[in-house]
């Protein structure tokens, strides 16, 4: 199973990031997806999940701002973030299954910051 994250960066409240993973090693149409965050000194945390009919799922502080997708065909998962706060800063991982205990790539960092 191999995760790999790209996307993150630096950007200045109320902006925008969209967030890749290129997943590889097992059968990605066959699996619940999920991204999650892991804020310096904090524990990681769940953010959002889709399911194989492709139903999505949201933490509440990010729902209506936080779009999950993937593309079946490219084996891809995306998590487009819209109105970015301060509090979004973490590093983001792509993870195989529901819960944060899932496999999970290394990580993109998104800042963001004035």
């Amino acid at each position: 199973v191999q995760l790999v994250e790209s996307g993150g960066g630096l950007v200045h409240p109320g902006g925008s990031l969209r967030l890749s993973c290129a997943a590889s090693g097992f059968i990605f149409s066959n699996s619940h997806m999920s991204w999650a965050r892991q804020a310096p000194g904090q524990e990681i945390e769940w953010v959002s999940g889709i399911n194989i009919g492709g139903t999505t799922y949201y933490a509440d502080d990010v729902k209506g701002r936080f779009t999950i997708s993937r593309d079946n065909h490219k084996n891809m998962l995306f998590l487009q973030m819209n109105s970015l706060k301060p509090d979004d800063t973490a590093v983001y991982y792509c993870l195989r299954g529901r819960t944060v205990q899932s496999t999970r790539g290394q990580g993109t960092q998104v800042t963001v910051s004035s």
